[in-house]
């Protein structure tokens, strides 16, 4: 990278670790374009050359509108560019803030042709966020359409990168120094149903085929596709290289409300698959989500969610109040209010949300509890909140806290010696 006197490009990313890819692809992009530039990934203290806002809009538009204000206001001179999960009610409500942007796309901002692959340059280290994170972006879109969600909006339909383009990104990765590997893209689940082949055949390739020391997590994806190769998927956790952790999004326990939704599993099958997997599993860590107060979400509908995480017991759950996106089905649902399909209030949603998460605080803690006495190796990431901390991350892909300000990318060996709901506390051996 370039010396710190050197104009600097901020590209800032929110969201998913998909997003996160993505911004670094349009980083590896820019520093190709501008060699003289150095990249930023944090709010620059001086004016940059410019700004590339990385949004995310999946939850609303509010945080993305607040890092666009933060930027025009701290730096007015500095032009914007903003990408990401931008759709057109989000535009709209940039542009009143400020008529001085522009709106652009990674596809619009690499030129593969004049780019060598993936920001590589003759000995240079691969341009990303972490020295020991690589993010490899699978796929892109999905097969998918469900009622609330606005990314389909801008991502489309699935496309997935090819076998061997992925394959020769993780060894390029792993031979410069990461210790982790992320497959990310906005499904990946339904990874490969576009070109004859699936996710655990590609987990399974890069397992055999890249050696190295690393571990690959795998990013989010839809029950009903993952099915299909359950029995394959759930060999591959066998390897050690693979964190046991999967991102399995339910969004509600009620079959009624998923119909609505328009998603495409059962509750049934969720739950036979969380429970099937933590029976060959039993310190795995199991990640959904929840959505409470969609349009038409009775009493009844939200008691089987919470009899739903009751029984499931993940390890992590991103409970969310539904927010109408414009432009999505359960926008017209809401609007409409119908008798079969009311909205539900603010006030019901922050009680049964508020409800939700006193339930999975006590499951959190207990399935934490019982990490407590065990020994297992951790990989240092970042220093704690908590002054004079490091998180690590076990092979469940758990936080794990030590004492002591540690480098990140270190191999410990740690005795957990208490549990919190949403962290492990650690010793170090």
């Amino acid at each position: 990278m370039s010396s710190a006197a050197s104009p600097v490009i901020a590209v800032l990313s929110q969201g998913c670790a998909a997003n996160f890819g993505d911004g670094e692809k349009i980083a590896r992009a820019l520093s190709a374009q501008h060699p003289d530039c150095s990249i930023s990934f944090e709010f620059p203290t001086e004016q940059p050359l410019a700004f590339y806002l990385n949004v995310c809009t999946v939850k609303g538009n509010g945080t993305a509108l607040k890092l666009l204000q933060q930027a025009i206001t701290t730096f007015p001179q500095a032009p914007v560019f903003i990408t990401g999960c931008a759709p057109k009610d989000f535009q709209e409500e940039a542009r009143k803030i400020s008529d001085k942007i522009t709106f652009t796309s990674l596809r619009a901002l690499e030129s593969l042709d004049s780019i060598a692959p993936e920001g590589l340059q003759n000995d240079m280290r691969i341009l990303r966020q972490s020295p020991f994170v690589g993010i490899v972006n699978i796929e892109e879109g999905c097969l998918d359409a469900c009622a609330f969600c606005s990314t389909k909006l801008v991502k489309g339909r699935l496309q997935s990168m090819p076998e061997d383009a992925i394959m020769e990104q993780v060894q390029r990765l792993v031979d410069d120094g990461c210790l982790e590997i992320q497959l990310t893209g906005q499904d990946c689940a339904c990874y490969g149903f576009d070109t004859g082949t699936n996710l655990a055949n590609l987990t399974q390739k890069i397992l055999v085929q890249v050696p190295g020391d690393y571990k690959i997590r795998l990013g989010m994806g839809n029950p009903r596709h993952i099915l299909g190769y359950k029995d394959a998927l759930l060999e591959c956790f066998q390897d050690e290289r693979l964190y046991q952790f999967l991102h399995v999004p339910v969004q509600s326990g009620s079959e009624r409300v998923l119909q609505l939704m328009n998603r495409k599993h059962s509750v049934k099958d969720f739950r036979n698959f969380a429970l099937e997997l933590q029976e060959k599993f039993p310190l795995f860590t199991l990640s959904t989500d929840l959505i409470v107060g969609f349009p038409g979400e009775t009493d009844a509908d939200f008691q089987e969610t919470l009899d739903l995480l009751k029984e499931t017991r993940p390890t992590v759950c991103n409970i969310t109040r539904f927010v109408a996106r414009k432009g999505t089905v359960a926008a017209r649902i809401e609007k409409a209010n119908t008798a079969d399909t009311p909205a539900v209030s603010d006030s019901v949603k922050h009680d049964r949300s508020a409800k939700l998460f006193d339930a999975f605080q006590q499951i959190a803690q207990e399935n934490n509890q019982r990490w407590v006495g065990k020994t297992c190796t951790v990989v240092t990431e970042k220093q704690g909140h908590r002054a004079g901390t490091t998180i690590a991350r076990n092979g469940a892909y758990r936080p794990v806290a030590l004492q002591g300000n540690i480098p990140a990318g270190k191999a410990l060996q740690v005795r957990i010696t208490k549990a919190e709901p949403f962290a492990l506390i650690g010793e170090r051996l």
